[in-house]
């Protein structure tokens, strides 16, 4: 019996301890918990008001290790004190990050404010916190966070953190595309190898703090941009249509060359399937589910649709190759007016136009949602109006010219391009597989970065690509090899 009353009071001791010491039970000490980290945002605000800019980023670190241990509690009484609080540490980061002192004392002035707010009351009790699409700024806090945690050699919450950095990549995306190509590329490359570095054995600890160091130093200037122009605006649908446009165009040079007529509609048709499925995937991301919840399947839909895509380039890329011969082009022309057999083609042009389309049309919207709270509406139509003009100049030049060039330098010109799309669309895929964690990382310093190309230091990106390049050597060769047997054969009959 005594036992018993013994272990009742045990297990409440427990509980009661558990309580205290987990703020997202223990009622009420929400304020407390924010008025002894604010203490630290004093100290901070205290030196950079002498310009003693080191002490004062030391003093909000120590703010930043309180409020990682009391954020639950504050997190469970208000979910919009807590999307505050969150908020202006991201500008402190930033403003430390340019070691501006002006900035920076009014970054942490502004998270006093909130703090004080938190403290006497002022934010409304809510439950069922939902993370909403996050700033630029927020981000690089994602990131700072992460190195924290690496440099720690905390690996499982580092490679948490990082993950969670992947999956609010959506968010800010558009923003960075806007205004620098590069830096978008370079920050979808470091995204992956972080997560490699850390899931190596063993972690290399060292270069995965390079590397944020690396992202956080060229995402920090862009941060700072409030405003976009309609330029800005154009050059996304541009740089993203470019791809989609060069294999519509090979697709419509095709079908105009052989006469297969019908062809153009499942053409057309994939293309506004595309554009249509891409715009409402994402005004479900922007309105259904924020931007960091479905950060993950953006980048799986990306893969396998790029590797979908590269797959029936691939076989299109062969089959114009295969028809640069003229005997072999008159004599497919003459099989497919004897026949009606040409559906299964036709409805693969359309297919392979959807895939083009939907894969580079769902980034550029939501490209575009993700910038509209910071550009005017009519610059960011007049932008896409721009864009979308020189796109229709580009597609009726390509047109032109393609149509003039004689049967044979027409299909090796397009069997190229559509090879080169299909090395792209490869490693693209891939890479976002990778940053989907659905494919492992292998990160090798001997292999460069090449935009262009899509080529990424990984190794199970770069062997298929390999392998690509490689096999379409063999194939020419080969069929070289065969042509002069024939013509020697010949020669000798």
């Amino acid at each position: 019996m005594g036992k018993n009353i013994l272990h009742k009071i045990m297990i409440l001791l427990l509980i009661v301890g558990f309580g205290v010491h987990n703020p997202a039970l223990a009622a009420g000490n929400a304020k407390e918990d924010i008025l002894k980290a604010e203490e630290s945002v004093d100290e901070a605000i205290g030196y950079a008001t002498e310009g003693n800019l080191s002490e004062a980023e030391k003093a909000y670190e120590r703010f930043n290790k309180t409020w990682r241990e009391i954020e639950e509690g504050i997190k469970a009484e208000s979910a919009t004190a807590y999307r505050d609080i969150e908020s202006n540490m991201g500008k402190v980061v930033y403003a430390f990050t340019i070691k501006k002192q002006d900035q920076v004392l009014q970054a942490l002035q502004n998270l006093k404010a909130v703090n004080v707010k938190v403290a006497n009351g002022g934010y409304p009790k809510e439950a069922g916190f939902k993370k909403k699409d996050i700033t630029l700024e927020e981000f690089i806090l994602l990131l700072q966070n992460t190195k924290k945690e690496i440099k720690n050699e905390k690996r499982t919450q580092a490679i948490s953190s990082i993950q969670k950095a992947s999956d609010s990549w959506l968010s800010v995306e558009g923003i960075v595309v806007a205004q620098s190509a590069k830096v978008y590329s370079d920050s979808e490359r470091d995204l992956v190898t972080i997560q490699a570095m850390l899931t190596a054995n063993p972690p290399n600890y060292e270069k995965a703090t390079q590397t944020i160091d690396n992202m956080v130093n060229y995402l920090t200037p862009l941060a700072s941009k409030s405003e976009y122009t309609y330029w800005d605006a154009a050059m996304i649908l541009i740089r993203e249509g470019l791809e989609a446009l060069l294999v519509v165009i090979a697709l419509m040079s095709f079908v105009k060359k052989s006469g297969l007529t019908k062809g153009k509609g499942w053409i057309w048709s994939g293309v506004a399937a595309g554009l249509g499925v891409s715009l409402i995937l994402a005004l479900i991301v922007k309105f259904v589910i924020s931007s960091g919840a479905f950060g993950n399947n953006n980048a799986l839909i990306g893969g396998w649709t790029g590797v979908f895509a590269a797959v029936m380039l691939l076989y299109m890329s062969y089959w114009l190759h295969s028809q640069s011969n003229i005997a072999d082009w008159n004599r497919y022309i003459r099989e497919k007016s004897q026949t009606a057999v040409t559906t299964g083609r036709l409805v693969s042009l359309g297919i392979l136009a959807f895939l083009a389309v939907f894969r580079e049309g769902t980034e550029t919207v939501l490209f575009y949602i993700g910038m509209a709270s910071q550009i005017k509406l009519q610059s960011l139509l007049i932008g896409f109006l721009i864009g979308a003009a020189i796109l229709g100049v580009l597609a009726y030049l390509l047109i032109i010219v393609g149509l003039k060039l004689p049967l044979r330098p027409f299909f090796m010109v397009s069997s190229v391009i559509v090879f080169y799309l299909c090395v792209k669309f490869t490693g693209m895929g891939i890479h976002s597989l990778q940053l989907a964690g659905l494919i492992p990382t292998t990160n090798s310093q001997n292999i460069p970065s090449i935009d262009f190309f899509a080529l990424y230091p990984t190794w199970e990106s770069t062997i298929p690509q390999v392998i690509l390049v490689l096999g379409a050597v063999f194939i020419i060769l080969f069929k070289r090899l065969k042509t002069k047997n024939v013509m020697t054969a010949a020669e000798n009959n």
